[in-house]
């Protein structure tokens, strides 16, 4: 039997001792499929805690959204603006695992990585860590749905560098 954690392996992280296609000298633009980490820090907030001052396990799902939302605005997107435009987020599987208690005041690290990309989904890995060790580890499937709820293609900046600005609220293409 399958335990949560078990994830077919094209939706793992490359292996990071593969040599890396993105550390050539010149830069190129990024979006979440070419940048696919980000990282932010998280202070626990007392209302994020349970009676025993613990973080309380569904105020994490909180988290790794505020990490794909502040990834997409670190590369110079707005989350307001793809929903503006009619292209939803939602969120269609999360796999949480709690490995140790965060506590009021903490400051913890939320790294959220991008490990696959889809016509109309995104995969995401989360890790948070409080001083160098992990609390908790997630992955997450994001689809992308119009305002009636029907799936359609993610917008073409969220899976491929800008080629140009005029070019930002093109589709991807099949």
């Amino acid at each position: 039997m399958s335990r949560p954690n078990d994830f077919p392996p094209d939706r793992r992280t490359p292996d990071p001792h593969a040599p890396d296609a993105r550390s050539s000298a010149a830069a190129p633009p990024e979006s979440p499929a070419t940048n696919p980490k980000f990282r932010t820090e998280i202070r626990v907030r007392y209302h994020e805690t349970d009676g025993q001052r613990r973080v309380h396990h569904a105020n994490y799902l909180n988290y790794f959204e505020r990490g794909r939302v502040e990834m997409l605005r670190s590369l110079g997107l707005s989350y307001k603006a793809l929903e503006d435009e009619g292209s939803l987020l939602v969120v269609t599987e999360m796999n949480v695992r709690y490995l140790a208690a965060a506590e009021f005041d903490d400051l913890l690290v939320l790294t959220t990585e991008v490990i696959e990309v889809g016509k109309v989904r995104l995969w995401h890995r989360y890790r948070v860590e409080r001083d160098g060790k992990p609390i908790v580890e997630a992955e997450s499937t994001i689809a992308c749905i119009d305002r009636d709820g029907v799936p359609r293609r993610l917008p073409k900046r969220l899976i491929e560098p800008p080629a140009s600005s005029s070019e930002a609220g093109d589709e991807a293409p099949d």
